[in-house]
């Protein structure tokens, strides 16, 4: 199924324009999600909208918007007034201007989207926009409404399309005096920060996104795994924090623990048990479930493997 897009507007470069449309660079659909239940019945729970006075249920044609001035006293927006202020934003990414990757705090970034020509016309104009910010390997800056909301948003190259990064505006990016302020000044010795970085060297390598575990994603698995098999989930003892007393000597032993990691010899994968026979009426109840992200990787698999049996028919 195609991917549905968030936006369709128009990219413009000063008087170079073209359709587009935006789609999510990110899902968390694929991680495990729960239902709340009610504990006495099993039941799901499901949430009304309601009159905060009254206890009614209150339909969505009869919900607006409302800004509170004082407690309890709101100024009504509608729909259509909201529609009267709509910025060209709404329908256009106008490129501002351009700057240095490095001109952009983390702080002020919030998710990225996708960016690809609407349909079969503009994709000369797209190009020339593409290439252009590819070429002067700088970051371009424009405003786009979503959600009702304009948001500053950073566009960059990448393949053949664009990937657009929204961005906080200052008023939303908190202060780091407040917090910072109270750390107390310490003086780092020339032999800490020798032996921290022999420790940083050792450990030195590329991000490789492919190579990291959800953890907490896969021990979620195998809880729900174990209770469809009616085994009895016992308490695992939490990590006990160690007391540091002598900072270098934590360092020392530091070293010596990462090179003992990487001096240690890989052992051989043991071979996998045999799994329990299932008595009769069990097995579908202990078929084990691999998770939202592994079915997508296995349909997605399937896709390919489809398309590529079509291509050589």
């Amino acid at each position: 199924m195609a991917p549905r897009a968030n936006w369709k507007g128009f990219l413009r470069l000063s008087l170079v324009t073209c359709p587009v449309a935006l789609y999510p660079a990110t899902s968390e659909s694929e991680k495990i999600s729960f239902n709340q239940l009610n504990r006495q019945t099993g039941h799901r729970v499901k949430y009304l909208k309601v009159d905060a006075e009254t206890g009614d249920e209150v339909p969505n044609e009869d919900i607006v918007k409302g800004y509170e001035l004082d407690k309890g006293q709101y100024i009504e927006v509608s729909k259509e007034e909201l529609e009267e202020i709509a910025l060209e934003s709404t329908r256009t990414i106008e490129i501002d201007e351009f700057v240095g990757r490095s001109d952009i705090d983390p702080r002020y970034l919030i998710r990225p989207y996708y960016i690809r020509p609407d349909g079969k016309v503009g994709h000369d104009a797209f190009a020339v926009i593409r290439e252009t910010i590819r070429e002067m390997d700088k970051v371009a800056i424009g405003r786009v409404v979503l959600t009702n909301r304009e948001h500053i948003i950073a566009l960059e190259p990448m393949d053949k399309g664009l990937v657009g990064t929204l961005l906080r505006y200052p008023y939303e990016v908190r202060s780091e005096q407040e917090y910072f302020d109270d750390i107390q000044d310490v003086k780092v010795t020339k032999d800490m920060l020798d032996l921290a970085r022999h420790i940083v060297n050792q450990k030195a390598g590329r991000f490789e996104p492919e190579k990291f575990e959800d953890h907490y994603e896969t021990a979620l698995i195998e809880l729900i795994n174990e209770k469809r098999a009616g085994k009895v989930i016992q308490p695992k003892e939490r990590p006990k924090g160690e007391n540091v007393v002598d900072l270098m000597e934590a360092l020392r032993r530091s070293v010596g623990k990462e090179a003992g990691k990487q001096a240690a010899p890989v052992k051989a994968d043991k071979p996998a048990k045999k799994p329990k026979k299932a008595a009769a009426g069990q097995k579908e109840m202990l078929m084990p479930i691999a998770g939202k992200k592994a079915a997508a990787k296995e349909t997605s698999a399937k896709k390919q493997a489809s398309g590529a049996r079509r291509k050589s028919a």
